[in-house]
C-alpha cells in the first residue's frame, strides 16, 4: 500500500513539473524580443516579406501601442531594421497576420523604423 501511495506522488509532481514546463515554454516572448541586431528567432526582421495564410516562418500582431517592432514598408531598397518590402515570391521570411497569440506585435509607420 505504501509503494503505491509513493508512486501516485511521484507520479502528480512529475505531472505537474512537465505542465509548468509547457506553460514556460508556450508563453510567447514579448518586451525585448527583438535583439540588438534586428533579429527574432534567428530571423533578420528586414528585408523582403510575402504574408502567407498558413506556416509562416512568423506570426505577426497589427498594434497602434507597444510594438516589439516599428515596420515601415517600403518599395525598395529595404536593408535596414524595420523595413519591409511586401513580394508575392521569393520573400527572406514569411508572416501571418493574426489578431491573437502573435510571435511579434508591430506597428506600421511611415518614418523611423526600427526597435522602438
Amino acid at each position: 500500500m505504501r509503494i503505491g501511495h509513493w508512486i501516485t506522488r511521484w507520479f502528480m509532481v512529475a505531472l505537474f513539473a512537465a505542465g509548468l514546463l509547457l506553460a514556460v515554454w508556450a508563453v510567447p516572448a514579448r518586451s525585448g524580443a527583438v535583439n540588438s541586431s534586428c533579429r527574432y528567432k534567428g530571423i533578420q526582421l528586414y528585408g523582403k516579406v510575402q504574408v502567407v495564410d498558413s506556416f509562416p516562418d512568423l506570426k505577426v500582431e497589427k498594434v497602434s501601442s507597444f510594438p516589439d517592432l516599428n515596420v515601415q514598408q517600403v518599395s525598395s531598397f529595404p536593408d535596414s531594421c524595420g523595413k519591409w518590402q511586401m513580394v508575392s515570391s521569393f520573400p527572406d521570411f514569411t508572416v501571418q497576420w493574426v489578431s491573437s497569440f502573435p510571435d511579434l506585435k508591430v506597428q506600421l509607420v511611415d518614418s523611423f523604423p526600427g526597435v522602438p
